[in-house]
């Protein structure tokens, strides 16, 4: 069994964040007002996946980085090669996406695992990018090829990777493990990840109101939906609830007691696990056992911090 990789860890470079250090991924009304105070943090953007794929006979933790800066943006494909005795335990490929005309948007680099060739095949030439995510929407594909087999595929031209590469796909999907994002914002935070088996992504809204006359809510929306409402956030700062997603059950879990009483420039912390929790006793539930998750922890989660500018 694998351990979750680091990537993914909600606490994982909170102050490195904190300084502006982390990518993030800039929301709605984070881009105006007082969000200029905080440019050191929307100068990069990034987002994390982790999938535990199968090359070579071996399964492995590949993680994917999308990012984006003012001057230059990339994605990172590293793969953990733990216990080879090898100094550096991740071996990487990082592909520079360059703005100039001339700069080609589909390539082919190489690299070895193991004395093994792997390739990495990409094409951006259609791909269409949300104003603040470095990670395309949709019209591409990045496919990871060993010993003929197609390992790993990213977008939603699959069988154009298939045909180019002139590979089959592999039998054993990669599952991902957890996926983080970084979000800004005043009032509202999106992200986009995988919930369910059913749909690749869903889009996912928080609103928080904490200022005005009224006591201090929150509302979490998936696709459009409304599936969690807390009213008193003053009380209920941190929570769980399971709700239904495309009919299937999913925990979300929350932090946001910084929100409440740090101020500006403070973050919450949202947990979206697949899967119904199991039935346990409640004296080992909680925050302060863990990530408050249950279940097994190689299985799927998407961690979100949402820091708020005001």
């Amino acid at each position: 069994m694998h351990k979750r990789s680091k990537s993914c860890e909600p606490s994982r470079q909170m102050d490195e964040q904190r300084a502006g250090i982390n990518g993030v991924t800039a929301s709605d009304d984070s881009i105006t007002g007082k969000a200029a105070s905080s440019s050191s943090a929307t100068a990069q953007c990034s987002t994390v996946t982790v999938y535990l794929t199968k090359i070579n006979g071996v399964q492995r933790l590949v993680t994917v980085v999308w990012h984006k800066s003012i001057i230059n943006q990339s994605f990172t494909i590293s793969i953990d090669r733990p216990g080879d005795g090898s100094d550096d335990e991740t071996l990487s490929l990082k592909v520079e996406l360059k703005p100039w005309p001339f700069w080609s948007k589909k390539g082919l680099k190489s690299l070895f695992l193991d004395g093994h060739r792997l390739d990495v095949f990409w094409d951006l030439r259609s791909a269409k990018f949300a104003t603040s995510i470095p990670e395309p929407a949709c019209g591409y594909y990045v496919a990871l090829v060993s010993q003929d087999e197609v390992v790993l595929t990213l977008g939603d031209l699959k069988k154009d990777a298939y045909k180019r590469s002139k590979c089959r796909p592999t039998l054993e999907e990669a599952m991902p493990v957890c996926r983080r994002e970084v979000v800004l914002g005043r009032r509202s935070f999106t992200a986009r990840a995988w919930l369910d088996a059913g749909k690749p992504n869903h889009d996912i809204v928080i609103e928080s109101m904490l200022a005005g006359p009224r006591e201090p809510e929150m509302s979490i929306a998936v696709d459009g939906r409304v599936l969690v409402q807390v009213k008193n956030l003053q009380w209920k700062f941190r929570g769980n609830e399971t709700v239904l997603v495309e009919e299937a059950p999913v925990q979300v879990l929350w932090d946001v007691h910084d929100w409440i009483f740090a101020g500006p420039g403070a973050q919450a912390v949202f947990i979206f696990k697949p899967g119904a929790p199991p039935e346990v006793d409640d004296s080992t539930a909680g925050w302060e056992h863990g990530s408050g998750i249950h279940g097994d922890p190689a299985d799927y989660s998407f961690f979100l911090h949402a820091w708020k500018t005001e």
